[in-house]
């Protein structure tokens, strides 16, 4: 299977902008029935041989224990109790409004009461449209469903070989529903305190100082698909140092920067999974350096933190 096949944005954005909302229905109701966790890791998905998965969640809240997974192979969504239950339908067909109301039904139908509040979408366009009044978006092509989830599964490993490296605190590799990207971030310790108009979000997101690692399908903004990191809060003199591969560059966006690599450039590479781990390496050097991590007691090499182990 090809690594990391073709996924322009404009051949598939109807897809991804109605697969983004039920991707945001559903991450709303693992943040309500989920005990909170630092950096909000207990809302993002984690991917499936099938698809992408809400994990576990439930029972402290009183519902039974239950899962939400998106099949992307047979193209529906699934919900599942412990006692294995579990109830399905497809994803073809249905406009945001009718996906979350089957959802919310099919979650009754378990004996699961979870009340999503704020049932309208977060940093989108139509953020002010509940998800009960879309009836706009409503393209699913299963083949760009598919395709979505093979590069998300490869992205992933790539990161997760990335992640082995490093010993200090980090988070999973994980997907998140706000932006709908791929990520995995790396914490010096350091607190960070937010100025008081910072949104909670953003707040608990970057309390502490971090290096993070990623991919996005793109956007309106940044209309390619694409490798990044980026280093928060943005040290002094972060953009005067090297990215690999040569093709790589510092992006201004927002107050800040992003080290990108284009995933049609890593593509284009002879060894695309060489260039993307070369890329993130290169930018976690220039983040911690400008910053002053101490990036030898945070070395992991080959996840072993004993230099005694031997390699495998």
């Amino acid at each position: 299977m090809e690594l990391f096949p073709p996924i322009p944005l404009a051949e598939w954005q109807d897809t991804k902008e109605t697969l983004h909302r039920f991707a945001q229905i559903v991450g709303k109701i693992r943040l309500a029935a989920s005990p909170r966790r630092n950096h909000w890791w207990n809302v993002p998905f984690h991917l499936t041989g099938r698809g992408i998965t809400t994990r576990p969640m439930g029972q402290v809240d009183g519902n039974p224990a239950f899962t939400i997974d998106f099949d992307f192979v047979n193209h529906q969504l699934l919900l599942t109790t412990l006692d294995g239950r579990a109830i399905s339908f497809p994803l073809m067909g249905e406009s945001v409004a009718s996906f979350e109301a089957k959802t919310l039904n099919a979650l009754a139908a378990l004996g699961i009461q979870v009340d999503i509040a704020v049932p309208r979408p977060f940093d989108l366009p139509d953020g002010s449209r509940p998800f009960a009044e879309d009836h706009e978006h409503a393209a699913y092509d299963p083949a760009h469903a598919h395709r979505y989830w093979r590069v998300l599964s490869q992205v992933a490993l790539v990161l997760e070989e990335f992640a082995a490296d490093f010993s200090g605190k980090a988070s999973p590799v994980h997907h998140f529903w706000h932006t709908f990207d791929i990520a995995h971030s790396r914490f010096s310790g350091r607190r960070i305190e937010q100025p008081s108009q910072v949104d909670p979000v953003t707040r608990e997101a970057y309390s502490r100082e971090l290096i993070s690692f990623g991919f996005w399908f793109g956007d309106s903004s940044f209309t390619a698909p694409a490798f990044y990191s980026y280093t928060a809060p943005e040290p002094a003199a972060l953009t005067d140092r090297p990215l690999s591969p040569a093709s790589a560059q510092w992006v201004a966006r927002n107050d800040s920067h992003l080290a990108v690599l284009p995933y049609d450039t890593a593509r284009a590479e002879s060894d695309p999974r060489a260039a993307v781990l070369a890329f993130y390496e290169s930018a976690y050097q220039a983040g911690a350096a400008a910053a002053g991590w101490d990036v030898a007691d945070f070395a992991c090499p080959g996840g072993r933190t004993d230099p005694h182990l031997p390699p495998g």
